[in-house]
């Protein structure tokens, strides 16, 4: 087995997580799976309420008081052949908190809400250092301003002392990757990490995120709704709706093949240079809510090709390639999107 999984750095097997709603438990995220290669980018595709989030949020015990994980087996392996059965750990045992930032390096989706107003970037960098290695102050301020300086921050030995507010919003986002990558993780998680940025700023900061895999063999689970951005850097990706991977390959793949309506259609309705207005593809009807479909698949709702098989029980996964999975039952059928 650790010949199979010798480029994998993390599994996820069959995760399942709910939240409670008051008397009800929704299930928010069903049996996704997926696997992170080393130096690779995943990139987790699909619009806003999909369950990305509270798929990475699981991954990493971060959930909210009224979320559970319900089933599945998360496991990470680390240097010198550690494998790390994450899903065995409770969320503030020392096995997560030492996993946390050193091993897995997150920057998450809003930068003002994440950074603490209170103390400087320094500190903030700092802090996360320190917790994991045991080194002085003088040592861990040097590095901080390093690391400020390797993600383009000018004059970085005075700008480490400046509070969050001080800082644009595209340096607020290379002070949020500082800190995730300053223990050198093996992982880093971006979840929509250019969000409220400019163009400009958009592309500084994937070159910079593309910069530290090529130089350092960092793997990056990339989280976005932007096709853009997912053609530019994935390797591999899973595409998410309603709580499912519906469908899981290399980017190859899934671009030049894809197989599931949903992921036909996000791919027809990326704008290109020229297109005329009246000919810009939407996918019809509206997301329903995610405790709406109690059986068969998601997508039935808005789907063109949808038969009757579709409404009923739970929807097979179909391996149409090495790598390549399919939740549709088209693929049986034969039927491409």
């Amino acid at each position: 087995m650790k010949d199979l999984k010798r480029d994998i750095v993390l599994s996820v097997e069959n995760l399942h997580t709910s939240f409670q709603v008051g008397r009800r438990t929704i299930e928010v995220v069903k049996g996704v799976s997926f696997e992170v290669h080393r130096g690779k980018t995943l990139a987790i595709v699909g619009e806003s309420g999909c369950g990305k989030s509270v798929t990475i949020h699981s991954v990493m015990k971060l959930l909210p008081p009224q979320g559970r994980i319900t089933a599945g087996k998360v496991t990470y392996y680390g240097k010198n052949g550690r494998v790390l059965p994450l899903s065995e750990y409770p969320p503030y045992s020392k096995e997560m908190r030492a996993v946390r930032g050193r091993e897995i390096g997150i920057i998450f989706q809003d930068p003002m809400a994440s950074l603490n107003p209170v103390y400087t970037i320094g500190d903030q960098i700092i802090e996360n250092l320190r917790q994991h290695e045991r080194i002085g102050k003088k040592e861990a301020l040097e590095r901080a301003v390093a690391m400020l300086q390797r993600l383009g921050i000018p004059d970085a030995a005075r700008r480490v002392h400046d509070y969050p507010h001080q800082f644009s919003g595209g340096m607020k986002q290379r002070a949020m990757i500082a800190i995730a990558m300053i223990c050198n993780p093996q992982i880093l998680i971006a979840d929509e990490p250019t969000t409220a940025l400019d163009v400009t700023i958009q592309a500084q900061i994937m070159e910079l995120m593309q910069e530290l895999q090529d130089t350092g063999g960092t793997s990056i689970i990339l989280i976005t709704h932007n096709m853009g951005l997912v053609a530019e850097m994935a390797h591999y990706i899973a595409v998410m709706y309603l709580g499912r991977v519906v469908e899981y390959g290399t980017a190859e793949q899934v671009f030049e093949d894809a197989r599931h309506p949903y992921t036909a259609g996000l791919l027809k309705s990326v704008p290109v240079l020229g297109m005329k207005k009246d000919r810009m593809y939407t996918i019809r009807g509206t997301t329903p809510s995610v405790d709406e479909v109690k059986e068969g698949c998601e997508f039935t709702s808005r789907c063109d090709y949808v038969m009757e098989s579709c409404r009923k029980g739970v929807i097979p996964e179909y391996l149409v390639d090495e790598g390549h999975m399919v939740r549709c039952n088209l693929v049986a059928e034969g039927i491409r999107p």
